[in-house]
């Protein structure tokens, strides 16, 4: 009998499991792709590769495990966003504002971020490898 309930369990938790999990709002995508602006949009997972966000409205936008690779994201302001385990690779963020922002596992390999704000960013365990990054709060490190 133990052998046919811990099975059984196990199954019902993955399923109430892969229920809770989000993703983006439909209307809200289609909302930042229309407009540029979505402050506060639940984003979560969105695929917006490649997309034209120049100047977009993020402002405390969730866009966690977002894929933004290749997207234009000049000058827009994404303060107080969620950013965590997004992938940035080949992003261009030039005078994007990314304050107060979750950035933390943010894949920024091969990005281009030239005069990014980052003041109060969590910027932990982010990859940079191969970035062009200038002027924002984002560094390598080395010795003082």
């Amino acid at each position: 009998m133990k052998t046919i309930v811990l099975p059984i369990i196990a199954t019902l938790a993955a399923l109430s499991l892969a229920l809770v999990a989000k993703a983006e709002n439909p209307a809200h995508v289609k909302q930042l792709l229309e407009t540029g602006a979505c402050a506060g949009c639940d984003l979560v997972g969105a695929n917006l590769q490649a997309a034209h966000l120049i100047g977009a409205d993020l402002r405390n936008a969730n866009l966690e495990g977002a894929n933004l690779t290749h997207a234009n994201l000049e000058g827009a302001d994404l303060t107080g966003a969620n950013l965590k385990n997004a992938n940035m690779t080949s992003s261009f963020a030039t005078n994007a504002v990314f304050n107060d922002a979750n950035m933390s596992g943010v894949n920024l390999a091969n990005a281009h971020m030239i005069n990014a704000e980052t003041f109060g960013a969590n910027l932990t365990n982010i990859n940079i490898a191969g970035s062009d990054i200038y002027g924002s709060g984002i560094s390598v490190g080395g010795e003082r």
